[in-house]
């Protein structure tokens, strides 16, 4: 059958008494027919049956014949059915139909009870890179479908420096109600902050958590002091687990010890427990630190919380944080150990009492090689720990892992010409060049580095070492490439690596 016999057929059916076949010929002018075809589609327009309006809408749209779509779309955008609604602004944005009535028409959408048109408006407004209803459109910000308020969100940052977009999504902000009004106070720039305090201030008593989580945000930021202490009793009388931790966060480098008591009671949370921790290390009262030690020894508080109870307890570095944090070395939980870690690493940096460094050391030696889950936060902790040096250096020689072996060779300083234990460390890294692990030799070269600026010569050695190392600045990883081509340069050797 021809095009012609094609369309001479859709126009017979157009008209026939079953919805579906008028539904179906519709559809077939849509795709086949011309600009002449146009008033069938308009004419449908008026059907009685919503599938054949819809079909009509949709196949206007196809048809692309703007001023034919101009006459009818707007009306059907309003049709009683949400299928009709939904095709007409569709059929409108593929026509890129806009002008006051076609804008009037998706605006009123915005508030469709049917979540699909209010989404499809909304993309149709972004296409138009217009907000429709600045009021309707701020209002969608406490939808509760993610695809509406998301989609709204957007359009309003597109038209932010429309006048009446900015006014409502301010009036939001100060008077709004649950998500609207924390989602605009959350879209409002920082500069808004101080023109906002009252409504703020306000905030941090509203019955919605989320509400109250966006106020503490803004206000944590503003330094005046009767702030600071509507946000310390803010957090005394917070029931959420999210909002108590933004101000958990936010007020955590206060060392202001009336917050001790506010912080107490979220240690046993998983959301709020790790930044309460935090805040009581920061603290560092002899009440704080036991209701950290308290936490941390209880295997019913969260292993998120816990963790964070073991790595103020190293950073506070009292008498007996080194004996508290030894024996969780092998946990079986993997946040707890990392927690110890850090909270280790912070013991060693600042400085281990001379009867607690061989201990440390042997602890965290052995355990570079047993908890693959932590193998670089194991060697931060290292770092610096000379006591640890001799077992490293074994387990560099002796382990089959090559992430172990990375971390103890990084972990080696390599940089003394009159140490012997320096230059067995150099021959390491020599012979670590063609290791089959990549994180290995990125480090036997990082090693090498080490010397040569501390030297400012080669190392003595076989001359293949070199020939090696020129091999490496052809080596698949970008890193070993840079790394290899540098310390080519550094050492003055004059070479250059292929590719």
């Amino acid at each position: 059958m021809g095009v012609d016999h094609q369309i001479a057929f859709f126009l017979r059916e157009s008209a026939a008494p079953e919805p579906e076949r008028r539904v179906a010929a519709l559809k077939g002018l849509g795709r086949r027919g011309g600009a002449v075809h146009a008033p069938v589609l308009t004419g449908a327009a008026a059907d009685p049956e919503p599938s054949v309006r819809a079909a009509a809408a949709r196949a206007l749209g196809r048809l692309g014949v703007p001023e034919a779509g101009r006459e009818v779309l707007p009306s059907l955008m309003g049709d009683a059915d949400p299928g009709v609604r939904s095709r007409a602004c569709m059929a409108a944005t593929r026509l890129g139909l806009d002008g006051p009535p076609v804008v009037e028409a998706f605006a009123r959408l915005l508030s469709d009870p049917d979540r699909h048109v209010r989404i499809v408006a909304l993309e149709a407004l972004a296409a138009l890179g217009v907000p429709g209803d600045a009021t309707a459109l701020t209002a969608l910000l406490g939808d509760p479908d993610p695809s509406v308020w998301g989609r709204a969100r957007t359009l309003l940052y597109v038209c932010k420096d429309d006048e009446a977009v900015r006014t409502e999504v301010i009036r939001t902000a100060r008077e709004g109600a649950g998500a609207a009004r924390a989602r605009a106070l959350e879209e409002l720039p920082r500069q808004c902050t101080e023109r906002l305090l009252d409504a703020l201030l306000d905030g941090l008593r509203d019955p919605h958590p989320r509400v109250r989580l966006q106020a503490a945000r803004r206000l944590l930021r503003v330094e005046q002091p009767q702030v600071q202490d509507r946000l310390a009793e803010a957090l005394r009388t917070e029931r959420d687990p999210e909002a108590a931790a933004v101000l958990l966060r936010g007020l955590g480098d206060r060392a202001d010890g009336r917050l001790c008591d506010a912080a107490v009671p979220w240690l046993r949370d998983p959301v709020a427990g790790p930044p309460a921790a935090r805040l009581l290390g920061v603290l560092g009262s002899d009440a704080a630190a036991t209701h950290l030690r308290t936490a941390l020894a209880d295997r019913t508080v969260p292993g998120r919380a816990r963790a964070a109870c073991a790595t103020a307890i190293g950073a506070g570095g009292r008498w007996d944080a080194v004996w508290l944090l030894l024996p969780l070395l092998d946990d079986p939980d993997d946040d707890l150990r990392a927690g110890v870690l850090d909270g280790l690493e912070h013991l060693v940096e600042n400085g281990l009492r001379l009867w607690e460094r061989h201990p440390v050391a042997r602890a965290l030696a052995a355990h570079l090689a047993t908890d693959p889950r932590h193998v670089w936060r194991t060697r931060n902790a290292l770092w610096g720990l000379t006591q640890a040096l001799p077992a490293v250096r074994r387990l560099a020689d002796t382990t089959d892992s090559g992430e172990v072996r990375a971390a103890a060779l990084s972990l080696l300083d390599g940089d003394d010409a009159t140490d012997e234990h320096a230059r067995q460390d150099v021959r390491r890294f020599l012979r670590f060049l063609d290791d089959p692990h990549e994180p290995v030799r990125y480090e036997a070269v990082l090693g090498l580095r080490r010397w040569v600026d501390a030297n400012g010569s080669w190392p003595p050695g076989p001359e293949h070492h070199r020939d090696r190392l020129t091999a490496l600045t052809g080596d698949p990883s970008p890193r070993l490439r840079a790394a290899a081509t540098d310390l080519l340069a550094a050492s003055g050797t004059g070479r250059s690596g292929p590719g």
